[in-house]
């Protein structure tokens, strides 16, 4: 396909919603991973939690961020991916302003009523409401702004974006950081939310398939449809399992700053830590649409395998040696496997969709992301406390993950074999 030919694909391919949504999207990532990438060391050096509450704290917020989607999916189906949007990023920046409050003056009486943890959790539950609602607007976006023909690009343009705003927010955290300090990088997320909210509610317009889909249709309905899937118990059990590769990932943000802090490298300004989280995202923004076109005719489930034998591999790396950059590394291994496996793994969801429920299982989608942080939140504390200050080997706390990600593409062969391969055969 010569250069022209490509544009005038892109052109028509996709409607003028697509690019709204998806350069929202960018900027609201910018926002999410600049916060991300310090929230660990906010909690541990400014607020003085310890590494497992801490870690319950990260794990909460992102069960919220990732399951919210579920049920929220719904709701923006009924109501229009619009006015979703719109208030996503409000409630988004309002949960950033906050975070960035709570050390102010004008908190105190709040945090002399309620112990830290318990107005830290309020806070992050309450901004985890406006990237849930977020995520399944957006998917559900390129699911009916764009055609059949170009879906799979669609989802391949949307992780691409998604993973530039993953890059640049830590690096853009990094320098507000250091020169001005965290909680001013906070209220920059929050303005940045701010920005996109008003840039939806003027620029937006909703795709003719999803208004179509949405006529007629009541919130009842809508609501009944988030429940609909957890009828197919091997959906359910496929989500779990992709849940354990998720797991892994979120080491990244749970435990990795803490133990890079605190074993190996313990004079680095918390920013140029804080900028470590971007390494995975970077990888996957430079090379994720030169993967998908070399891996597109690779299997779904074969893509996924090999993304969870890849993160037990980045588990082992960062375990080889202690240093910053061997961290780093660990996470460009990890993206490997990521810039694989992730975009084909929508796609597929985005296929199960019945007309109209678009955002109900592209809201789904994220059950497994949710699951794996949380189950993250729970362990990575532990982890980090037993094997760093029980123990004094901290550098062991990889290989528990890196069995955990071997054990999820273990369990991903076996549900091929069992149910894909079989249905397929069956379907024949």
């Amino acid at each position: 396909m010569d250069f022209g030919a490509g544009v005038e694909k892109l052109r028509q391919g996709f409607q003028p919603a697509f690019w709204v949504a998806n350069s929202s999207e960018l900027f609201e990532r910018v926002a999410f991973y600049s916060q991300q990438a310090f929230l660990s060391l906010f909690l541990l050096d400014r607020m003085k939690l310890g590494d497992v509450a801490q870690a319950h704290l990260m794990g909460y917020f992102g069960l919220a961020v990732y399951l919210l989607p579920v049920v929220v999916g719904s709701l923006a189906d009924h109501y229009g991916f619009r006015r979703a949007l719109v208030v996503a990023y409000l409630i988004d920046g309002t949960g950033y302003f906050l975070l960035g409050s709570v050390r102010s003056s004008w908190m105190a009486p709040v945090r002399a009523a309620l112990p830290d943890y318990w107005l830290l959790l309020g806070i992050l539950l309450l901004g985890a409401l406006g990237p849930a609602l977020v995520k399944p607007c957006v998917a559900g976006t390129v699911a009916t702004g764009s055609t059949d023909e170009t879906r799979s690009l669609g989802y391949a343009i949307y992780y691409w974006l998604v993973n530039i705003g993953a890059g640049l927010g830590p690096l853009l955290g990094t320098a507000v950081v250091a020169a001005l300090g965290m909680e001013a990088n906070f209220r920059l997320c929050a303005l940045v939310a701010y920005a996109m909210a008003i840039f939806v509610g003027i620029f937006y317009r909703e795709p003719a398939a999803a208004r179509a889909a949405r006529a007629g249709a009541s919130l009842r309905k809508a609501l009944a449809n988030s429940a609909l899937v957890l009828r197919n118990w091997r959906f359910v059990l496929f989500m779990l399992i992709v849940s354990a590769y998720w797991l892994v990932f979120y080491a990244f943000f749970v435990v990795m700053p803490g133990y890079v802090h605190r074993y190996v490298a313990p004079t680095l300004p918390d920013a140029y830590i804080g900028a470590l989280t971007s390494a995975d995202a970077i990888m996957i923004a430079v090379f994720q649409i030169l993967i998908s076109r070399l891996t597109r005719r690779v299997a779904a489930f074969r893509a996924m395998i090999f993304g969870a034998l890849i993160a037990a591999v980045s588990m082992v790396t960062v375990s080889l040696y202690p240093s910053f950059w061997m961290a780093a590394a660990g996470m460009a291994v990890f993206s490997i496997g990521e810039m694989t496996q992730a975009p084909r793994y929508y796609e597929y969801i985005s296929r199960l969709a019945p007309q109209g429920q678009e955002g109900v299982f592209m809201g789904y989608a994220f059950l497994p992301i949710a699951l794996g942080y949380y189950f993250e939140g729970l362990i990575g504390g532990h982890l980090l406390h037993y094997y760093g200050e029980v123990v004094h080997r901290p550098a062991e706390l990889w290989w528990v993950l890196a069995a955990i990600g071997a054990l999820a593409a273990v369990l991903m062969v076996i549900y091929d074999r069992a149910f894909v391969r079989a249905g397929a055969a069956a379907a024949a």
